[in-house]
């Protein structure tokens, strides 16, 4: 017998205002049976093909040091480096630029609730060095 993880559990502020942040940085979507609205404590969002979901849960309590565990992002079209300027473009904050000169590496930002997450190369860019 063994377990999967049904999905990923983000603890916020305001769990709306952060679940629609990432639900436009992810492309993903609300739970149709279950739709994420201003004020509710609790909203779940998912890929589009449902496979993956994320919950934002509303805690009394402020985010305090780092993150135990973080998302690594890998865009899904475009270079790592467009992708660092779209996520900059919807308000993540850069913290750590971990690229190197031969193209490898990550750079390291916080989403508007200070949530660290990295931004990788893509598929592409990684076929190519390959």
């Amino acid at each position: 017998m063994t377990s999967f993880i049904s999905h990923t559990t983000v603890d916020a502020t305001d769990a709306y205002a952060l679940s629609e942040w990432w639900r436009q940085l992810l492309d993903y979507v609300d739970d149709p049976e279950d739709p994420n609205e201003p004020g509710h404590e609790e909203c779940m969002i998912m890929s589009r093909d449902g496979r993956h979901r994320v919950l934002f849960i509303e805690v009394p309590e402020p985010k305090s040091g780092k993150n135990r565990i973080h998302f690594d992002l890998r865009p899904t079209e475009g270079t790592r480096d467009e992708e660092i300027e779209r996520v900059i473009g919807l308000g993540a904050k850069p913290t750590a630029d971990l690229r190197q000169p031969d193209g490898g590496g990550w750079m390291v930002f916080q989403d508007p609730e200070g949530n660290e997450f990295c931004v990788l190369r893509g598929e592409d860019e990684l076929k190519r060095t390959r």
